[in-house]
């Protein structure tokens, strides 16, 4: 009888929504929500004030609602019913929402916070294999999608193990991160983050929770990783580990010739190619520009005036940051190998600067800057990003074009500006994420941060003239972490691949409700 009373009501709510929303766009205020969803469900104002933001603070959607899930199923049962609706609504996980271009929000549709899993998986959310650590092949962590990466530090380094392959920033969250790719200074060596995971639970835009990996359930797996939340929700993730050191030594040289930087890092990224154990366990590059703000917090005081007399001497310098891994089995050795690798490049002389940090101090260094940051109230602020990756064959075009004939010349601040080289082999082309078509390339990040509204505007005229100078010089590069993109831009972005991730969607989100923020396919 109760099973008939259901269906009955089940059957009256359809009709009422086939009625409600025949021919217009779907409206969640008219159409009754199943009570166990209901329940899970916040209005509440505040909540939905911070699901209509990201990071970036550029961008503004105001979500019908926010899901507060106790479990997976939660989720799975929020994407079960939009795909029962004739018209269904949008959901999108939210984890940190570091994004700066509005990819974690929807209009109207349903923000799924994600962090909120971690209140119910009572201390489970971060599981280190019990693996022998002397021979730790084999060595992972089951971690919840919701976690952050600094909490996954913590809990390997306590098994004397770590993850490989690591963003400059920690506070962001497993599955965000892996719907990108995840990269930074380890990347060349141990590629991406998607390049460590070794299995995957899912939860598909059809509501089918999935365990995948490269041998079960294969298509899912390869889409989801890079897959900008196109396909599935990444509830769990199996992150490969390795012996964790304790100490590092981190350099960084000033150059004043860009040939000479770009021969260096590309130097240093090709031990790893050559297999060779003595190259170094971190490669990343920044710019010193002649205008505010000359961020000079990582050298001594003493050697200010110096710098800054050589960064105004050239207009612009290149610093080549390295980092050495070691421990106390090869502290006597370290200086040697540190000397060795430094031996025949070509930064300027006695402008090599070192510190001797411990591991975990380095890898969360960004997190010291933020707490600075906070305090003058200049992290909550507009972020008018760019970043991308450009083909080795252009990197001096790029640099003549861009770094001289762009950023420097013009009067605005240049913010933190990264630029270092990457080894394509290090990817997996089965996955979403996009690369150039070069054995070698290299990842800008022009990091910008407004104060005012007026000032983003002249930040995004800014990223609009370098992306129109590659256009118009032919340089083929990729962005990463974009967004606002019209649909054949998208497709142009994917080239090859476009098709492929086309047919993946209508596979795995076949009602196109996932992840709307992106813009792909809405």
């Amino acid at each position: 009888m109760n099973a008939m009373i259901s269906t009955l009501v089940g059957l009256l709510w359809l009709s009422i929504i086939v009625f409600i929303t025949h021919g217009k766009p779907l409206n969640l205020r008219e159409i009754p929500i199943p009570k166990d969803l209901a329940l899970k469900l916040s209005r509440n104002p505040q909540i939905l004030s911070q699901a209509s933001t990201d990071y970036g603070h550029i961008i503004h959607e105001n979500p019908f609602a926010v899901l507060e899930p106790t479990s997976i199923s939660d989720i799975a049962n929020l994407i079960n019913y939009s795909n029962s609706l004739p018209h269904s609504f949008t959901i999108s996980p939210r984890g940190q929402a570091h994004s700066v271009l509005g990819q974690a929000m929807t209009q109207n549709g349903i923000v799924v916070n994600m962090t909120q899993l971690n209140w119910y998986r009572n201390g489970s959310g971060i599981v280190v294999s019990d693996c022998d650590v002397k021979n730790p092949l084999g060595c992972y962590v089951d971690v919840g999608g919701e976690q952050l990466w600094i909490d996954v530090l913590n809990a390997t380094l306590k098994h004397g193990l770590t993850p490989l392959s690591w963003t400059d920033y920690l506070y962001l969250s497993v599955g965000g991160t892996l719907s990108n790719a995840g990269i930074g200074g380890q990347t060349f060596r141990f590629g991406p983050q998607i390049s460590n995971v070794l299995e995957l639970d899912v939860i598909t835009g059809q509501g089918n929770i999935v365990t995948c990996s490269q041998e079960k359930n294969s298509e899912v797996f390869y889409a989801v990783l890079g897959g900008l939340g196109q396909f599935g929700v990444i509830t769990r993730a199996r992150i490969l580990l390795g012996p964790a050191p304790t100490r590092v030594k981190w350099l960084r040289l000033i150059y004043n010739d860009f040939s000479a930087f770009s021969t260096d890092q590309e130097h240093l990224i090709s031990f790893d190619r050559r297999n060779d154990s003595n190259g170094a366990d971190y490669v990343e590059g920044m710019l010193l520009l002649n205008k505010p703000p000359l961020i000079l917090s990582f050298y001594p005081p003493s050697d200010h005036p110096r710098i800054t007399s050589l960064v105004t001497q050239y207009g612009i310098t290149y610093v080549l940051e390295l980092v050495k891994y070691y421990d106390t089995n090869s502290q006597a050795n370290i200086t040697e190998e540190v000397d060795n690798l430094v031996k025949g490049l070509k930064f300027v002389p006695t402008f090599m600067f070192q510190k001797d940090v411990t591991y975990e101090e380095f890898l969360d260094r960004v997190h010291s800057e933020e707490l600075i940051l906070r305090s003058k109230g200049l992290w909550d602020v507009p972020h008018p990003w760019l970043n991308m990756f450009i083909p080795k064959s252009r990197i001096s075009d790029f640099n003549e074009g861009v770094f001289k004939g762009i950023i420097l010349k013009q009067n605005i601040s240049a913010g933190i500006v990264l630029v270092y080289p990457m080894n394509r082999n290090k990817w997996d082309d089965r996955m979403s994420a996009i690369t150039p078509d070069e054995d070698v390339f290299y990842t800008l990040a022009l990091l910008h941060a407004a104060k005012e509204m007026d000032e983003v505007k002249t930040f995004q005229a800014q990223n609009h003239q370098i992306l129109q100078f590659c256009n118009d010089a032919g340089i083929k590069v990729k962005e990463y972490l974009s967004g606002n993109k019209t649909h054949q831009e998208w497709v142009e972005h994917f080239g090859a691949k476009w098709q492929q991730f086309e047919e993946r969607k209508a596979k795995f989100d076949p009602k196109r409700i996932l992840s709307p923020g992106q813009g792909i396919f809405q």
